[in-house]
């Protein structure tokens, strides 16, 4: 990291991409290059904090960039720092009161909503196809997703089980969905994000912000 002279009152705070070394830069640039907003996960009234930050550390490691969260009303989603390990500040996080009002909005954004759930018409994760916006829905630790969630529903799928374990960790099953999910886009050439340039760059500029250590100083954010 480049060091840096505070900005004051008369010296406007310079870019941030150049207080940064060209090896950061690049890291920046690739992680942008792979961000993914046609996939999407969809938390449905989680209850434990440590699984809450875990699921954010899966989907900012497969590249994922937005997290819908429908909260809980008897527990505050607030993920647990010593898992996120700030994490959570590459995420755009957003967050409903209710199933029906995520559903609204995957809607106007152009999701298909595919539910976590074993159910006679689920179809395996591994016959799932990754080539449309797809928002991943996944229920609480005990019961699983919500009615509301079920009935918004397009489809339900499931991840098959080889031994006598019947169910994953949420946080689990986010990984090994995620996990297939970017095996099925790199299988058919869709190894890249699937960000629009305009999109690209002014998250490529946010995170190159958030990669300046005094960025609080010089930027106020």
């Amino acid at each position: 990291m480049k060091r840096v002279t505070p900005a004051g009152p008369s010296r406007p705070a310079p870019a941030a991409d150049t207080l940064l070394l060209p090896p950061r830069r690049e890291k920046v640039d690739a992680v942008v290059g792979r961000r993914l907003r046609g996939l999407t996960v969809v938390l449905d009234q989680l209850e434990d904090t440590f699984n809450m930050a875990a699921v954010l550390r899966s989907c900012e490691a497969f590249g994922i960039q937005d997290v819908h969260v429908v909260e809980n009303p008897d527990v505050p989603f607030a993920p647990h720092d010593k898992v996120t390990q700030g994490c959570d500040k590459w995420l755009d996080i957003h967050r409903y009161k209710s199933f029906a009002s995520c559903a609204r909005a995957l809607r106007v954004a152009g999701y298909r909503i595919c539910v976590s759930a074993v159910r006679d018409d689920a179809r395996s994760v591994f016959e799932m196809e990754f080539d449309r916006p797809l928002a991943l829905v996944f229920g609480n630790e005990r019961t699983g997703v919500t009615p509301d969630a079920l009935a918004a529903a397009d489809e339900a799928f499931w991840i098959p089980m080889r031994g006598f374990t019947r169910s994953l960790n949420v946080s689990a099953a986010v990984s090994a969905t995620l996990s297939r999910a970017i095996g099925w886009r790199l299988d058919h050439g869709k190894a890249n994000g699937d960000l629009p340039e305009a999109e690209a760059r002014t998250l490529r500029d946010r995170f190159y912000a958030l990669s300046v250590k005094q960025r609080k100083r010089l930027f106020g954010r």
